[in-house]
């Protein structure tokens, strides 16, 4: 998943974080650049997020559309006893 923005080209300002102290350490070993790991990793999960979003919303449409088409052929379920 690509960021939509890169994070070269994206402004930047300081942001407040908590993070577990011994996973920071070790962090360390693998990058130089801790902000620019976090800075990525935030990005591909902003972008999953997204994408989840959007195939809920598709689903919620695939049922809306055939529960339509259930009404059309079979009616409203109680429709027969409302006083409406």
């Amino acid at each position: 998943m690509k960021p939509t923005v890169s994070s070269a080209q994206a402004p930047k300002r300081p942001f407040n974080l908590t993070l577990n102290e011994s996973t920071v350490e070790e962090a360390r070993r693998y990058t130089k650049n801790l902000s620019a790991t976090v800075d990525v990793l935030l990005s591909e999960f902003v972008a999953r997020e997204e994408q989840a979003r959007e195939e809920k919303l598709r689903l919620y449409a695939k049922v809306s559309e055939a529960w339509n088409e259930f009404d059309e052929i079979h009616g409203t379920f109680g429709a027969d006893y409302s006083p409406l």
